[in-house]
């Protein structure tokens, strides 16, 4: 029974990293015409819209304060605080190189694992940590500017603190996931990024010029039912199936999607160097996860 399952939630976690690996695409395609904010906001949006259906199912949990705390935390890691950096990110930078930053993100959950969980953190996971930021910044400083990418050493960083944040949410969505739904934690995530977003939205509507195309549109409400939906749903699902340390790893498949995704989409291409210190993340990331132990359970 217990391999089902973990079948299970590895299958969710891929299809979730595909998903995600998207929404780049989307994020960038959106905000030729739309504000990054109100690309957001509309995302936050559709996906509530989604959610209201099952609110009534909702209301069965029953609430500590330590719980809202802790849901409050979720939604201010992942969707307030991440996406200000990653929309900002996709302004500075090619969603080819935001997705590169994105395989950090176990890198960054490991060593927050070892402060906050008390994890051991190994030789393997420092000297894999060293080769992957020695890739990023060769990344970041190799970078040729252009019209989609016009600061790409800026937009790199930008995103890397969006997976400082996303390692805080997948700690607490860990915690959250032994007694609430993926569906909940989700929706949660949604309500909570309508009402953060919306006075962004307000504030762009009244000073910046914008193009409700119904392309843009569109590519904001999949951001919102496709990726927020799904994607979120796969990944909180996958979290009540697979340990974190597990989930984080996975997160390695974004860039090689988004490298794909992007060539296909976007007809974005890097350079042999690009190409070249991108390999170089994903050698540090695989050599630090040679011996990284898993997570001991304990609340938060």
């Amino acid at each position: 029974m217990t391999k089902n399952f973990n079948l299970i939630g590895f299958v969710s976690i891929v299809f979730a990293m595909f998903i995600w690996a998207s929404s780049f695409i989307a994020l960038k395609a959106a905000m030729v015409d739309l504000g990054e904010y109100t690309v957001i906001f509309i995302r936050m949006l559709a996906a509530s819209l989604c959610f209201v259906f099952f609110i009534k199912g909702f209301l069965k949990y029953d609430f500590t304060k330590r719980d809202i705390q802790l849901i409050l935390l979720l939604g201010f890691f992942e969707p307030c605080l991440y996406f200000l950096f990653e929309a900002k990110a996709l302004i500075y930078t090619s969603a080819s190189q935001a997705g590169m930053i994105t395989s950090l993100m176990p890198l960054i959950t490991a060593m927050a694992a070892g402060y906050f969980l008390k994890e051991i953190i190994s030789r393997q996971l420092l000297f894999g940590s060293v080769i992957a930021m020695i890739g990023v910044i060769w990344l970041s400083v190799q970078a040729t500017t252009s019209d989609t990418a016009p600061n790409p050493m800026l937009g790199n960083f930008l995103e890397f603190c969006a997976m400082i944040c996303a390692t805080g949410y997948t700690l607490v969505a860990r915690y959250l996931s032994e007694k609430f739904s993926a569906l909940f934690l989700t929706a949660v995530q949604a309500f909570i990024g309508l009402v953060f977003f919306f006075p962004f939205f307000i504030y762009e509507l009244n000073t910046k010029e914008m193009t409700f195309s119904l392309e843009a549109i569109s590519w904001a409400v999949y951001l919102g039912v496709v990726v927020t939906l799904a994607g979120y749903g796969l990944y909180n699902f996958a979290l009540t199936k697979l340990e974190a340390s597990k989930v984080a790893m996975f997160v390695n498949l974004i860039p090689i999607f988004t490298l794909i995704l992007a060539f296909l989409i976007l007809g974005e291409k890097l350079t042999s160097t690009e190409l070249i210190a991108s390999a170089t993340i994903l050698v540090g990331v695989i050599i630090s996860q040679i011996s990284v132990k898993r997570f001991k359970r304990r609340k938060i």
